[in-house]
């Protein structure tokens, strides 16, 4: 978790979106993690880290619950690392609050 806050935590400031939507994904993966590789934003979700694809959809649903917004299948599909599931997320939260 350090690792994350080191990468993206705002300096002398209050966390970020971006920072939280992080720091969930890692908390929520941190289980799945075996090893000693840390879990990175580089991360390929289905391979670095012991989770099958129902424990990935259990994860995108928190994250979706979390952050009030929806994943469609096709997208999620396509989401390979940790990166790439925060920035689908903050994509989401940017475009429901331009529609709003």
């Amino acid at each position: 978790m350090q690792a994350v806050q080191e990468l993206i935590a705002p300096i002398g400031g209050a966390p970020s979106l971006q920072f939280d939507v992080m720091r969930e994904i890692f908390t929520l993966l941190a289980p799945y993690n075996v090893g000693s590789k840390p879990i990175t934003p580089q991360t390929v979700i289905s391979k670095g880290l012991t989770v099958d694809s129902l424990t990935i959809m259990d994860v995108i649903m928190e994250l979706e619950d979390r952050f009030d917004v929806t994943i469609p299948m096709n997208v999620s599909a396509g989401i390979e690392t940790i990166d790439q599931l925060a920035a689908t997320i903050l994509a989401l939260r940017d475009r429901s609050r331009v529609e709003a």
